[in-house]
């Protein structure tokens, strides 16, 4: 890809797309962990509530650093199996809410459809950024002494 400025602020609108919604979710986890912890306790996981300090530690930690250019990568490529991940575990199956009509348990599974795409969609968006990295724009740029380039 070539190094021109319109590429480089197009990266730059990039990382703080991808990483908002880690930093965003991530950080109120830190504060509140119980529903995080419910989703992960309802798919089989123990230590819930240690589970989900820790991945509101990661995506708030993990984001920031997409955000900044920081080994960018590395953090595009956890991220992206960060988000394969819970795409696959927590919004692939079928919801079925006891006492709940059927249309509107139909209506969240097909939410939950939705999400899981989501999450792999972002998981692809992250794995073009790992291809390209962080552009001249970022910490990485400034730690291998790159300097933006003017179109």
């Amino acid at each position: 890809m070539p190094n021109t400025s319109t590429n480089n602020l197009l990266l730059l609108a990039a990382r703080v797309l991808l990483s908002a919604m880690f930093i965003l979710s991530g950080y109120p986890k830190l504060l509140d962990p119980a529903g995080t912890a419910g989703m992960i306790a309802g798919a089989g996981f123990p230590a819930a509530t240690a589970l989900a300090y820790l991945a509101g530690l990661f995506e708030l930690i993990v984001g920031l650093f997409v955000l900044v250019g920081f080994q960018t990568r590395i953090s595009a490529i956890l991220l992206a199996l960060f988000s394969a991940f819970t795409g696959l575990v927590f919004h692939s199956g079928a919801i079925n809410v006891p006492d709940f009509p059927e249309a509107a348990n139909g209506l969240l599974t097909m939410f939950n459809g939705l999400m899981m795409m989501k999450n792999l969609t972002i998981a692809g968006g992250f794995l073009a950024l790992a291809a390209v990295g962080a552009g001249a724009y970022s910490l990485d740029a400034r730690r291998r002494g790159t300097v933006a380039i003017a179109a």
